[in-house]
C-alpha cells in the first residue's frame, strides 16, 4: 500500500489529540462518539425495534424483496416420479423388447406399466411408467432389431428422480427473512406459489443540504459539483431501498425550514441527510432534530472518514403518536458518506427490512496500513485471490479510490501490518447487492 499522506495523517493526529477516546465523551466537533462497531450494532438494533410491514404480492413483484413468512412446500417435488435423462425405461433384466409405437414424454399423461422385459423411450422430466426398473441414458445402450441392449450393468433406480427427492409436502423450503433472489423465485414457482408474502423495501427519502453544490457543467467560483446526488440513490437502491424521492435544500434559514419541514412530514421509512452534521455556523441538523424532538441513537462515530455521522429516532411508535422513522445523517464529503452509507444505513435498512446480517470476513491486508490514534478507519481495497489490497486517493473528499475497490477494509486504531487479517465490507456492487 501507499502510505497515507502525510499531511492527511498529520491532520487526523491533530484532530485526535483535541477529542477524547471513543464513548468517553465529546469527540471533534462536540459530539459524543460511539465505537465504530457500537454504532453499527446500534443501528441493527434500532431497526429490529421496527415491526416490518407486510404485503402479499405476485411472485414478479417480490424479487428483493425479504420473506415475511416461511416458504413452505406446497406439494412433493418432484410431485412424481420422473426421468433424469433422456433414454429407455425398462423393466427387468435385458435385453429388453422395445414398445412400439411413440415414447413417454415430459408433460404427457400417465404412461402404461412396464411388462418384465419390456423398454420404452422416455425423455428427461417425463413421468416414470409403471413397474420401472431403471432408465438407461442413451449413450449407454443401443438397439438392434426390437431389442434394446445394455452397454454397463444396469442399476436399479438408476437416473431416475424419486417422487419427493427435493421435498415433501410441508417441509420448509426457506426461513422467514430470506432474501427474494432469481432462485428464489424459481424454487418458489416449482412449489406451486403463485404470490408470497414479503416485507417490502423501506421507502428511503434523500435531502441533499448545501448552498455550494452545482448540478451540471464545470466547478467554478466556489461551487462545486453535487456528486453525492447521483450516487445515493442508486447506492441505497442496492442496499435494499426504495427510493421515493432526492431533494436539494440550501444552507439558509429558508433551507432549514424546509429540512424541519421534511423531517416532520415525510413519509418515508428513513430520512437520509448529506451535510449539516458538524456544529458550524450553515449545520442544521442538530437544530432541526432537536427542535423536531427526534432521539439521537448516534451522534457521532470514532471512524474515518466520516466521523460526525448520525442516527436519529423520529416518532413515538404509540398508537395515539406517530410511526417510528429514521435519520441517518451523513457527513457532506463523499467518502465521509460513503463511510456513513456502510457503517449506519445499510445496517438499519437490512434490520427494517427483516434481512439477515451481511457474513463478517476477514482477508489479510497487503502492506502496512497507517492508522488513526483513536479511530477505526475505513480504507478501499481491491480483493486478490490472496489479499486485500489498498487504494490510494482514500481523503474524506475523494471518489477516486472507493469507484475503483471492491471493499472496505476495517482498520483498527494506530493501524495494521502487512498480512494482518482486516474485516472486509463488501462494496454492494461487488457482492451482487440487492435484486432490482
Amino acid at each position: 500500500m501507499t502510505p497515507t499522506n502525510s499531511a492527511e495523517q498529520a491532520l487526523d493526529e491533530a484532530l485526535a489529540l483535541v477529542s477524547r477516546a471513543p464513548e468517553d465523551g465529546a469527540g471533534a466537533g462536540g459530539h459524543r462518539t460511539a465505537s465504530w462497531q457500537r454504532a453499527r450494532d446500534t443501528a441493527v438494533l434500532a431497526g429490529s425495534r421496527v415491526r416490518p410491514r407486510t404485503h402479499r404480492v405476485p411472485l414478479a413483484d417480490a424479487l428483493g424483496e425479504v420473506l415475511a413468512a416461511p416458504l413452505d412446500a406446497l406439494t412433493d417435488l418432484p410431485s412424481f416420479d420422473t426421468s433424469a435423462m433422456d433414454g429407455w425405461a425398462v423393466a427387468g433384466p435385458g435385453p429388453w423388447s422395445v414398445r412400439a409405437g411413440g415414447g413417454v414424454l415430459a408433460g404427457s399423461g400417465r404412461p402404461e406399466p412396464l411388462t418384465d422385459g419390456e423398454a420404452v423411450r422416455i425423455a428427461t422430466g417425463a413421468r416414470i411408467p409403471a413397474d420401472t426398473t431403471a432408465v438407461i441414458r442413451s449413450e449407454h445402450c443401443r438397439e438392434s432389431g426390437a431389442q434394446l441392449f445394455a452397454d454397463r450393468p444396469v442399476l436399479t433406480g438408476q437416473d431416475i428422480r424419486p417422487r419427493g427427492q427435493e421435498c415433501r409436502s410441508g417441509d420448509l423450503l426457506l426461513p422467514a427473512g430470506s432474501l427474494v433472489t432469481p432462485a428464489v423465485l424459481g424454487l418458489a414457482a416449482a412449489a406451486g406459489y403463485d404470490e408470497l408474502t414479503t416485507s417490502p423495501r423501506p421507502r428511503v427519502e434523500i435531502l441533499v443540504l448545501g448552498d455550494e453544490l452545482l448540478t451540471d457543467g464545470l466547478p467554478h467560483e466556489g461551487l462545486i459539483r453535487d456528486a453525492l446526488s447521483p450516487m445515493l440513490g442508486p447506492w441505497l437502491d442496492r442496499l435494499g431501498a426504495e427510493v421515493v424521492g432526492t431533494r436539494r435544500l440550501g444552507d439558509d434559514p429558508a433551507g432549514a425550514a424546509a429540512l424541519l419541514e421534511a423531517v416532520t412530514t415525510s413519509t418515508a421509512d428513513v430520512l437520509v441527510t448529506t451535510g449539516g452534521t458538524a456544529s458550524g455556523p450553515v449545520d442544521h441538523v442538530h437544530p432541526v432534530l432537536r427542535e423536531a424532538g427526534a432521539d439521537l441513537l448516534v451522534d457521532g462515530v470514532a471512524v474515518r472518514p466520516g466521523h460526525p455521522m448520525l442516527l436519529a429516532r423520529l416518532g413515538s411508535g404509540t398508537p395515539d403518536g406517530h410511526a417510528v422513522r429514521h435519520l441517518v445523517g451523513l457527513p457532506g464529503n463523499p467518502l465521509a458518506a460513503v463511510s456513513g452509507l456502510l457503517t449506519l444505513a445499510d445496517p438499519l435498512l437490512r434490520a427494517l427490512a427483516g434481512r439477515r446480517g451481511r457474513p463478517r470476513y476477514t482477508a489479510p491486508v497487503q502492506g502496512d496500513v497507517a492508522g488513526h490514534p483513536y479511530d477505526t478507519r475505513l480504507v478501499p481495497v481491491l480483493l486478490s485471490d490472496e489479499h486485500a489490497v489498498p487504494l490510494r486517493y482514500h481523503g474524506p473528499a475523494m471518489l477516486r479510490g472507493v469507484a475503483a475497490a471492491d471493499a472496505l477494509a476495517v482498520v483498527p486504531p494506530r493501524g495494521a501490518r502487512s498480512g494482518q487479517e482486516l474485516e472486509i465490507l463488501d462494496l454492494p456492487w461487488a457482492s451482487g447487492g440487492c435484486f432490482t
